[in-house]
């Protein structure tokens, strides 16, 4: 038996070990030339404390001291690596970088396999990787993706799940953007198209509650990355999305949308538009279109992706609200990143 360990370092690089049965995460991390921090080995000096944001473990008081590890702090989630032992994939947070730990970025090449212009506003492309094997991430990472015959890259949240045959991306088309016209007029099935990463702090964790997506534009790409996965995975706490846009030509990806809805009880959403002058049933901003039903009284996680005047929108809607969900993860962007 072998779980995926995803190690997240402070500047944001992800790295993916493998952990066998019986085996703890610093002697896995090692193994793999992932030079975490460690020193005794034994429990004692507390140089290996990290922080396990998702997953199960065992992980006895017996085999380390109060020095190295509260009990308050193993209740809180706090983990020695040396004295770790997985029993299902985890999610660990590393108090260091990645530059200082040795672990390079993954770097992945590949060929351009799909393009499709979703609306005026928006590309969809598909990238089929060299060693999809390698390929990791959490659903919700993102890449930093090669702009062809440049120095420059953009970032992209994967719109697919790391099982999937391509890389997906969903993308804002900007005017005279770099990566835009690039895609727009010169891509070419069977390009070349690299990128580097995983990278980002904005992902799924486990649903132990009721749960709330709000989507801002492009933002939508992350939470389709999600839903997949949570398809795959199955849950057992209701999920809401909430999907707004500027123009009714922004929406898009709805029909996947629906598609979940009609298969899994557990999901429901609904869009709106911002435009006055809109056709669409619901106007407005996605903070004006949350039942006060999906927030449950707070006990909810809220996790949110859109440009930054959203995330402070929001950020403001919850202050006024008096209301402290359980969790409230973002993925902000701006125009110039595409």
């Amino acid at each position: 038996m072998e779980y995926n360990i995803a190690l997240q370092f402070e500047d944001g690089v992800t790295g993916f070990i493998k952990c066998e049965a019986d085996e703890t995460v610093a002697e896995a991390a090692y193994r793999q030339k992932f030079n975490i921090p460690v020193d005794c080995l034994d429990g004692a000096c507390g140089t290996c404390r990290c922080h396990c944001e998702s997953g199960s473990y065992d992980m006895h008081p017996d085999m380390y001291i109060e020095d190295a590890l509260t009990e308050a702090e193993a209740a809180e989630g706090y983990v020695l690596t040396c004295q770790m032992i997985p029993e299902s994939d985890c999610v660990i947070k590393v108090p260091t970088s990645s530059e200082a730990c040795k672990v390079g970025k993954s770097v992945f090449k590949g060929k351009l396999q799909q393009l499709n212009v979703l609306s005026e506003s928006t590309i969809h492309f598909g990238v089929e990787v060299d060693n999809p094997d390698a390929l990791v991430f959490l659903p919700g990472q993102y890449v930093n993706v090669s702009i062809p015959d440049s120095n420059e890259t953009r970032s992209y949240s994967f719109s697919s799940i790391p099982s999937a045959n391509q890389a997906e991306f969903v993308v804002r088309n900007i005017p005279n953007g770099k990566m835009s016209t690039f895609l727009s007029d010169t891509a070419t099935i069977g390009q070349e198209i690299n990128f580097e990463g995983p990278f980002g702090s904005f992902y799924l964790r486990p649903l132990i509650r009721p749960t709330l997506f709000l989507a801002g534009g492009t933002g939508i790409a992350p939470f389709l990355s999600m839903l997949k996965s949570l398809e795959v995975s199955g849950a057992h706490h209701p999920v809401r999305m909430v999907y707004g846009v500027t123009n009714d030509f922004d929406l898009i990806e709805v029909e996947k949308l629906e598609e979940v809805k009609q298969n899994h009880p557990w999901f429901d959403y609904r869009t709106c538009v911002a435009t006055e002058d809109s056709q669409h049933e619901r106007k407005g901003y996605v903070t004006g279109h949350v039942d006060n039903e999906w927030l449950n009284d707070g006990d909810v996680d809220v996790y949110l992706c859109g440009p930054l005047g959203m995330v402070d929108a929001v950020s403001n809607w919850l202050d006024s609200s008096n209301l402290k969900p359980s969790n409230f993860y973002y993925e902000k962007f701006t125009p110039s990143e595409q």
